[in-house]
């Protein structure tokens, strides 16, 4: 089994309630990775996912776009060094 990858991202724009969280969810389980994604506080989306390099790759590349209603206007990411939680969230 590989090694899963973890990152963290935080997405800022119009990306609350427009199903952000949801459409993430359902990106992240087609793509085999977990973690869960939340709302802030600051109006951002906070994005823990973890999985192979190329699923996080494309993960990555959807987030810069996020469901239609959605209006990204930064992506910032890093590495997570923790446990990951199994499955996806949506807190």
């Amino acid at each position: 089994m590989a090694i899963a990858h973890c990152h963290i991202f935080r997405i800022e724009g119009r990306v609350q309630g427009v199903w952000f969280r949801e459409s993430t969810r359902r990106q992240a389980e087609r793509l085999g990775i977990d973690g869960y994604a939340l709302n802030r506080p600051d109006g951002s989306v906070e994005v823990l996912a973890c999985g192979s390099p190329e699923a996080l790759d494309t993960l990555a590349s959807w987030l810069r776009e996020g469901p239609p209603l959605a209006r990204v206007s930064a992506v910032r990411s890093g590495p997570f060094r923790g446990d990951c939680p199994e499955g996806f969230s949506t807190g």
